[in-house]
């Protein structure tokens, strides 16, 4: 019995306080001994054969846990989770999206689960925290099909900036994926990655897509403004955005530097908007409306004169 318990002990911790029904047997618990822990609540039942050890609340990656449990072996966390896993996307929602070997055709849901039922190559399959989950590169193949586009590109791009991105894995999981609507995006993203960058850095490519995304103006680019140059201008409204990304900012100098301006742009009548990749990333919409703001501030100025 010590032995049973304590082999019980390990196994809730190592999957954040998450049991199956057959690793409890293969502990030595009976059906009996199970029922009369389920009666005592020292087990919750939170999936068909899944149970919380002596508590229901648990965090995420508990549920995660018993998402991946309630499918038995082969089982693999998937699409928006395994994104969240692996550090790739925030998390929507409480739904937990599991993976599992061909069987029943068509997605199911539970309560709190989604179930995708597809063949998985061994390439597909690898662990994160001991948690069984999909590869990075079949996990952004899989988030293209249950996210708008401008999602999926932020993922790719959080794929790249933490080098989790291989171009190689991705063009297997292609390969392997024939008919599947994630083809389409992916490919895009690929052949977008292996484009020549025309010069530019990747916060204006950033920029630039996050312009088109929500319908900007163009306005002119890399532009001289009072002798120094400026990354964006829209001259009739004399609104001026400057990127700054951290591998051309990275010393104090050019910090003070940029800033230093920002004061003489105002006296001479132009407004400075600064951009980061953090902006882009959490704070697109009020960046979007910010801008889309200014520039109709000076068309009504414009239209009252």
């Amino acid at each position: 019995m010590v032995a049973r318990e304590r082999g019980l002990s390990e196994l809730a911790e190592r999957q954040h306080g998450v049991v199956s029904k057959r690793q409890l047997r293969r502990l030595g618990f009976g059906d009996g001994a199970i029922q009369a822990r389920l009666g005592m609540r020292r087990l919750v039942r939170l999936h068909g054969g899944v149970y919380a050890i002596g508590y229901a609340r648990l965090g995420q990656r508990g549920h995660w846990w018993a998402g991946v449990l309630a499918y038995g072996g082969g089982a693999l966390l998937s699409h928006r989770s395994a994104a969240m896993l692996w550090g790739l996307a925030r998390q929507r929602g409480s739904l937990v999206e599991v993976t599992a070997p061909a069987g029943r055709q068509g997605p199911e849901r539970r309560r709190r689960l989604w179930i995708h039922r597809c063949r998985l190559h061994f390439e597909d399959r690898t662990e994160q925290d001991r948690l069984p989950v999909t590869s990075v590169a079949r996990t952004l193949f899989d988030f293209a099909e249950v996210a708008p586009f401008y999602e999926l590109e932020k993922t790719w791009e959080e794929a790249d900036r933490r080098n989790l991105l291989r171009f190689a894995e991705v063009e297997r999981v292609c390969d392997r994926g024939r008919g599947r609507r994630a083809l389409k995006p992916i490919r895009r993203l690929l052949a977008e990655a292996r484009a020549p960058s025309q010069g530019r850095s990747p916060l204006e490519t950033r920029f630039a897509r996050f312009r088109e995304h929500y319908g900007l103006p163009s306005g002119v680019t890399n532009v001289d403004v009072l002798g120094r140059e400026v990354d964006v201008l829209w001259p009739s409204a004399r609104l001026v955005v400057e990127l700054d990304s951290w591998e051309h900012h990275s010393h104090r100098a050019a910090f003070e530097r940029d800033r230093a301006r920002d004061p003489a742009f105002l006296l001479a009548g132009y407004r400075t908007v600064r951009v980061t990749h953090r902006r882009l990333d959490r704070e697109s919409d009020a960046l979007a409306a910010e801008i889309r703001g200014l520039l109709a501030l000076d068309a009504g100025k414009a239209t009252e004169d």
